[in-house]
C-alpha cells in the first residue's frame, strides 16, 4: 500500500457526516432553515467549507453521508478549518464511541505508532478521534504526509491502523 493510500484509509479516523457551509449562500441556506436541508446537503456543504479554508483535497460524503479522508495538512490548517465551519456540525460528527474491541485495536495502533518513532502520539480516548494531530506537538506545523517520522510510521502501522478502521465500518 503506497503512503497516500495508507494516509488516506488514516482519515476514516473522525467520521464526519454533516454540514457547514462553505460560501456565502451554502451558509446562509442552511442556518437560515436546517431543517430543509437533507442530511446529503448538508454533508456536502461541510466538505465545501472544509475545501474552501484550506484543505483541498477533503472529500464529498460517501453514500452513508461519512467522510474517508486522509490527513493531508497541518494541524493548524485542520484547526482553522474545522472551527470555521463548525456552526452547522451536527454533535458527535468528528467522533464516534468505539466498542471494547475498538477501542482495543485503536490502541494497539496508538502504540504501532509510538513504537515507530511517534513517541508523542497519544491514545485514543473513547469518543475522540482515531488521529487527532492537534495532539501530536512533535508535528509542529509540518503535514503529516512529509514529515520524515510520521509517515514511515503511518506506512509501518498500516495493518493496525486497517484493522482499527475496519471495526469502525
Amino acid at each position: 500500500m503506497t503512503r497516500p493510500i495508507a494516509l488516506a484509509a488514516l482519515a476514516l479516523v473522525a467520521l464526519i457526516g454533516a454540514g457547514c457551509g462553505s460560501k456565502d449562500t451554502a451558509h446562509t441556506s442552511a442556518t437560515a432553515s436546517p431543517k430543509r436541508a437533507s442530511a446529503r446537503e448538508k454533508a456536502v456543504r461541510f466538505a465545501e467549507c472544509i475545501r474552501a479554508h484550506g484543505v483541498a483535497d477533503f472529500p464529498d460524503p460517501n453514500a452513508r453521508n461519512e467522510f474517508e479522508y486522509g490527513v493531508s495538512v497541518t494541524p493548524a490548517v485542520w484547526k482553522r478549518a474545522t472551527t470555521a465551519c463548525k456552526d452547522l456540525q451536527p454533535p458527535g460528527t468528528l467522533s464516534s464511541k468505539r466498542t471494547h474491541r475498538e477501542q482495543s485495536d485503536a490502541l494497539k495502533f496508538a502504540q504501532c505508532m509510538r513504537d515507530n518513532g511517534v513517541k508523542d502520539f497519544p491514545d485514543p480516548a473513547n469518543g475522540e478521534p482515531l488521529v487527532d494531530t492537534t495532539k501530536i506537538p512533535s508535528l509542529g506545523d509540518r503535514s503529516p504526509r512529509t514529515d520524515p517520522v510520521f509517515a514511515p510510521a503511518m506506512d509501518k502501522c498500516r495493518v493496525a491502523l486497517q484493522a482499527a478502521l475496519r471495526d469502525q465500518k
